[in-house]
């Protein structure tokens, strides 16, 4: 896996499978021994009802090398909790609710490119890129008040590339830092080798602090995710509130924008992508969805505003995107680390403190005992008489309890409205370059299509 000969799926897929029985099996990286919980239903206590005694994500991040260890997703214990609770706010219902019209300007923008691209590219488009140049745009407008417009390619060389830099740096160094952080973690620190790029930190550091000098020179106050942190760097660096004993410094508001930029972004476009890869190469599937897409809509008075319930009534469109989640598991396993002694409900094992777990996500994704043939793309499975046959902790896109993903909600918005839109006004089609299978990097991290997804756009005649 190391050297990209091998997929981290298939990695932990041949140790899950391996202990078919067992509710915990162990296994270890280089020196690090790792316990890999299989069990639902421990997996489900552990995320949620015993949630205090694995707090921590457990993935080793010296901030002083590499800003993203001071955002929300790889902080620790207090400092967590108290950054969790200042950001939270921001990605409330009533909150994002407000986010729709700007989602629908630059899902506007999308299907104009689509229209005037497939017309002159017989060959098909490039799904993947195009959605990512519309996250940026939704994350740039929605959470920061910027109008990047990088669908068109106006103004977006920086944002691209530097959002590029923080997602996919340099393989050959990135395997080498990490070859050398299992071997010798504390050389990193002594030698300072800095493992994410400094120009891009310093290229958000400054369209944050203009973001900053703008709304505070024009008394401006708007509701979205970047007034939300402006709150944080106020209340914890800037007045000190913090009662956890924690230093914060702008470094930490920082990271942060940082994370919301590179998580919104190429997620939600790997998903979009994939779903609607699975609706051309399934047009049943596609036509129901298209109906419901259109009942509602009708049902709406023709209108597609999140404030009269349209994209609430999309049930069907939640199957669909759900299973999406399901087959096309973005991460291979969910880390945590046990922050206190934690005695196995039913087992005499104790699991000590600092020992690191791993939940095989693709592996309970994708295995037969909780989704029969589950190479197959059925959103059936996700009816609510189906998913009530399942246990709890065998589907867990987001993770699950108090360190869920905080974006869920944005997320899940902005793929309703990007798939509405899209079969609203076009047939979904394979292309000469479309894969069927789909394949896939070895590169550690996300799991990404290899080739990219291919597919051609037909225009529907109303």
């Amino acid at each position: 896996m190391m050297v990209g000969l091998e997929r981290q799926i298939q990695l932990f897929d041949r140790i899950y499978h391996r202990f078919p029985e067992t509710k915990i099996c162990g296994f270890y990286q280089m020196r690090i021994p790792y316990l890999m919980i299989r069990d639902p239903e421990l997996i489900n206590t552990i995320l949620i009802k015993d949630f205090s005694h694995f707090v921590d994500h457990g993935i080793d991040i010296d901030e002083s090398v590499n800003i993203m260890g001071r955002s929300l997703f790889l902080t620790n214990g207090q400092k967590w909790k108290i950054m969790r609770q200042k950001l939270s706010p921001g990605f409330t219902s009533v909150k994002l609710r407000g986010t729709y019209e700007q989602i629908q300007e630059c899902t506007d923008q999308l299907l104009n490119y689509i229209n005037e691209n497939s017309k002159q590219k017989t060959g098909g488009i490039e799904v993947n890129k195009i959605i990512k140049n519309l996250t940026i745009d939704v994350i740039g407008t929605c959470a920061f008040g910027m109008k990047l417009n990088t669908i068109n390619g106006e103004n977006n060389v920086n944002f691209n590339k530097y959002v590029n830099k923080l997602l996919k740096p340099n393989g050959k160094l990135l395997f080498f830092q990490y070859l050398l952080g299992m071997l010798f973690p504390k050389v990193i620190k002594f030698l300072k080798i800095q493992t994410i790029d400094v120009d891009a930190t310093n290229f958000f550091r400054s369209v944050f602090r203009e973001v900053i000098d703008y709304r505070t020179e024009h008394n401006v106050d708007r509701n979205d995710i970047a007034q939300t942190l402006m709150k944080a760097r106020n209340d914890l660096v800037r007045n000190n509130e913090s009662t956890d004993g924690e230093n914060y410094c702008e470094l930490d508001i920082i990271a942060n924008a940082m994370l919301f930029f590179a998580a919104g972004t190429e997620t939600v476009a790997a998903i979009a992508s994939y779903c609607l890869y699975e609706l051309a190469i399934n047009t049943d599937i596609q036509a129901r969805l298209r109906a419901e897409i259109t009942s509602s809509k009708i049902k709406q008075g023709g209108q597609i505003d999140i404030n009269n319930a349209f994209l609430k009534d999309l049930h069907y469109a939640e199957m669909v995107i759900n299973e999406t989640l399901r087959k096309y598991s973005l991460f291979a396993t969910l880390m945590r680390k046990a922050t206190q002694n934690y005695d196995v409900p039913g087992e005499s094992l104790t699991i000590e403190k600092g020992q690191k777990i791993t939940i095989p996500l693709y592996s309970i994704h994708h295995d037969p005992k909780y989704y029969p043939n589950p190479d197959t793309f059925d959103p059936e499975r996700f009816t609510e008489e189906e998913k009530s046959k399942r246990p709890n902790g065998t589907f867990l896109p987001f993770g699950d309890g108090p360190r869920h993903c905080i974006g869920k909600r944005l997320a899940e918005l902005e793929l309703k409205s990007i798939i509405s839109k899209i079969l609203l006004k076009f047939e979904i089609l394979p292309c000469e370059k479309t894969e069927i299978p789909l394949t896939f990097k070895t590169e550690r991290g996300m799991i990404t299509s290899k080739n990219g997804v291919w597919l051609s756009f037909k225009t529907i005649e109303n």
